[in-house]
Order: C-alpha cells, then structure tokens, then sequence
C-alpha cells in the first residue's frame, strides 16, 4: 500500500482541529476565573512544563510578555536546583503537563503550596498532582494526538499553545492593551515598522512646504524645489491647510500662462490628511488608496507635518 503524504497532512490537520473544537466547548467558569487570578497578579506569570509542553509554555510565555504580562519561564528541573529563587510571593504560576504527573514539577508545587503561590494548572487529567495542588485548574479535553500511534505529542500541544493564546489574548483585552502599546514591545521588523506612528516618521517644523494661495507660479516652483519633497501645501489666513500642489498639479496645468497663474489656480482643495497619533501602516493605507505620494498631518485642521512613501519605505512600511 502505498503511502500518501497529502492524506497524511490532512488527518493529522483533522485531529488537531477536533481537538481544538472539544477545547473551545469544554471552557467555562474556571477559565474566567484563572483570567482573574493571571490578571490580579502583582509580579509576573511564571509558565512551567516539561518536554513538548515546557516548548509550548515558553512560546506562551513569549506571547503573554508581547501582549502586556509580563511573565516568564522556569524549568521545572532546574527549579529544583536553585531556580524556585525566580519566583516571588507577588508571581501566579501558570504549570502545563498533559498527563499532570510530571515528576520534575513536583518541587515547583510544593513551593507554591509552601509560599501560597497561586497556581492555574493546564492538564488533561483534574485528578493529578498537578490538578488536585492547583488553584485553578484549566482541564484539556482527551482528544486523541494526530500521532497514529497515539504517541507523539501533536493534538495534546496544539491545544497547549490555543489555550496560552486565549489567555493572552483575554488578558490584553482585559488590560486594554492598545495597538500603541504593543509597539512599545515591537519596535523591530517589520512588525515594528506597521506600528510605527506617523510621529515617529514625519517631517515637522520648517521643513514642511507650505505657502499661500496668492504665491505666484514662479515662486511656487522654486519653494517645491527648495524643499524637495515634490509637493506643496497652501494654506489660509488661520493657517489651515486649504489645498496642495505637487508635480502632477503642474504637469497637468502646463500651458504657456502657467508662470502667470497663481497657486490657488492649479491647487488641488481639500487634501487627505491624517493626525500624528496614527499608525504609520494607516498613512500607506490612505496614499494607496488615494494614489498619492504625501501626506500633510494636520491637528485642528493645520499642518504640523508631512509623511511620504518614501519615509514609509525607509521604515519598512511600504
């Protein structure tokens, strides 16, 4: 019989889905109530496992500290030889351990029993060491593993690592963790590019072009030179952006009087515009969508800055 890798994938795929969907239907009270305790806590989240699961709690730990909770991992061996030193009367620990009976988790429990250290457990077996010492214990469903032996950890770690990310997720909700604040741990990458506020890119001061609507062609010209960013933006008397020139303005409106025309005659009124405050991912948004090269931002209407495709491409936006 011949083996087929396609059909493979997709049971494996299949097995882990069942698993999680015993997982999304099988959470109730004990999961809002391990929220309140992780949330309450006044020193960090102390995740601990084992083998695969002790994989899965430093992935957990490494979203919780992104997201807001700051938090960290402790191997439960080495715990036993000096590390229970991390952990502070102000922690929660959070323990993984499918079967709930992993010897090396046996001094990190009696520590916390000892401390009154709060304890959430993530196990499929309530009746376990793990699950008995528990303050709260957060049980698995016993969905078979992907493995067709039933060996290899694959459903049991998938379901792991979905139940960190609900409470990661549930508790940067509950912390109204903000976009803004999630920059603040992600300023590299790409990631850190897309948070980025239009702030932290913009030209500001006398670098933004601006000018009046009675600026004659010629001078025009040579303030859109002069600054360099191909653009230029006119404003009134309360020195409130009204209008823009750029290249394609001039272009479109070359004729042989152009030079005796005035910037109010070949301005383009009522320009987008976006506020300091925004993410920078939102100014490429507006420029795509809009087919334009810059930005003015404005505050109240007047122009405070300005942002272009060129700053986004520099920052790795774009």
């Amino acid at each position: 019989m011949s083996f087929d890798a396609l059909k493979s994938a997709q049971a494996t795929l299949s097995a882990e889905r069942e698993g999680l969907l015993q997982l999304e239907t099988s959470l109730g009270d004990n999961f809002v109530s391990a929220i309140e305790l992780l949330s309450g806590a006044t020193g960090r989240v102390i995740v601990s496992g084992m083998g695969k699961s002790g994989h899965v709690a430093n992935k957990i730990v490494a979203t919780l500290a992104s997201t807001g909770t700051p938090a960290q991992f402790v191997h439960p061996a080495e715990a036993s030889h000096g590390d229970l030193g991390m952990i502070t009367q102000q922690d929660v620990i959070l323990g993984l351990s499918w079967s709930g009976e992993t010897n090396e988790l046996s001094n990190l429990l009696a520590y916390a029993a000892r401390f009154s250290i709060p304890l959430v457990a993530i196990t499929s077996n309530a009746d376990s060491q793990l699950g008995r010492k528990a303050n709260i214990c957060l049980a698995l469903p016993k969905a078979p593993e992907a493995c067709p032996n039933g060996l290899a950890p694959t459903t049991s770690t998938t379901m792991q690592l979905a139940l960190g990310d609900a409470i990661a997720v549930a508790l940067l909700q509950k912390k109204n963790f903000s976009a803004v604040d999630f920059k603040n741990f992600h300023p590299g990458g790409k990631l850190g590019a897309n948070l980025a506020l239009v702030d932290d890119v913009m030209h500001k001061a006398d670098q933004i072009p601006l000018a009046t609507p009675d600026l004659s062609l010629p001078d025009v010209l040579v303030e859109i030179t002069q600054k360099g960013f191909g653009c230029l933006g006119i404003i009134d008397d309360s020195k409130k952006l009204i209008g823009i020139i750029t290249d394609g303005d001039l272009r479109r409106h070359m004729s042989a009087d152009l030079l005796n025309k005035q910037a109010s005659d070949i301005m383009t009124p009522n320009p987008r515009s976006i506020t300091r405050d925004s993410m920078a991912a939102e100014a490429l948004q507006i420029m795509n969508t809009d087919s334009i090269q810059c930005l003015f931002v404005c505050e109240g209407g007047k122009p405070i800055g300005l942002i272009r495709v060129l700053d986004l491409l520099r920052i790795g936006t774009a």
